[in-house]
């Protein structure tokens, strides 16, 4: 029963980002990789919140966390468009891709996770 629950979270946290993606081509910086990641790390703060303040089914974690915001999120999405980026001549974008993914998905994730 437990990889349902990641399964179904995944195939959702999956579309998500796909139509995400396609939501944002017209961008130089890869917005839609930047977005997905924020907003998973929202939503990973917040379930770590309500597991704790709400004694949350583990059955909703393995649900959000792992299928939902795996899906959702992508390291490897990440590291790609920032080499094209270098590979491309778009160096300072690459290096905003970096420092603004790092600082605001750490940043949100602590902030939403000590919320409630």
């Amino acid at each position: 029963m437990k990889l349902l629950y990641v399964f179904l979270g995944g195939g959702i946290g999956s579309i998500l980002r796909y139509l995400m993606s396609s939501f944002f081509l017209q961008y130089t910086f890869p917005m839609a990789t930047f977005l997905v990641n924020l907003v998973s790390c929202i939503i990973y703060g917040l379930v770590i919140s309500s597991v704790a303040y709400f004694d949350l089914n583990k059955d909703w974690s393995l649900l959000l966390l792992v299928g939902l915001c795996g899906g959702l999120s992508t390291f490897s999405a990440f590291s790609f468009e920032t080499l094209n980026l270098i590979k491309d001549g778009y160096v300072f974008y690459a290096i905003l891709n970096i420092v603004f993914s790092i600082s605001l998905c750490c940043g949100v994730l602590y902030f939403f996770s000590k919320r409630l």
